[in-house]
């Protein structure tokens, strides 16, 4: 089974791809959808879609899991989050390929055991459990800890 994790974010929203087999998961690729600073909202926002659009179509990944927003305290980063995660919940959803839907504690404690983990320890997990040596950006291992979260829990369809 291949699972494409998604971290959406209004400036870059990360991605990562792994395969779950006979021998345990399996790294496939990362990276990160970068939008153009200096745009305007609906710019960014196409660029985002036929970014995670493109990339679905090239990894046919079995399923997608994408993180749930995260509650912070500023309203207009949420907001913003808000709009990139309905654009990668469009684009996922125009392919036809299961969407699934983790919230951070989830992740969290699928990768590290712990819900209030922190993103450096969730990027040493991810890159344990994975076998990662190289760089991996914080938005990428999100994204890859939201797969290897899937992998491990197989939550029911999104509706």
């Amino acid at each position: 089974m291949k699972v494409l994790g998604i971290d959406p974010g209004s400036n870059i929203t990360g991605y990562g791809i792994i395969e779950k087999g006979r021998s345990g998961l399996k790294w496939t690729a990362h990276g990160e959808i970068r939008a153009p600073r200096n745009g305007s909202l609906s710019a960014r926002l196409l660029k985002l879609h036929s970014e995670i659009a493109r990339l679905i179509a090239s990894a046919n990944p079995d399923a997608i899991a994408i993180e749930e927003i995260f509650c912070g305290k500023n309203v207009q980063s949420l907001i913003r989050q808000g709009h990139a995660r309905g654009v990668a919940i469009l684009a996922s959803a125009q392919s036809g390929v299961p969407i699934f839907e983790y919230s951070p504690n989830e992740i969290k404690k699928a990768v590290v055991g712990y819900g209030h983990a922190e993103k450096g320890q969730i990027q040493s997990m991810v890159k344990a459990i994975l076998g990662i040596s190289g760089t991996l950006s914080l938005d990428a291992s999100d994204a890859l800890a939201i797969a290897i979260c899937h992998s491990n829990f197989l939550k029911k369809e999104s509706s």
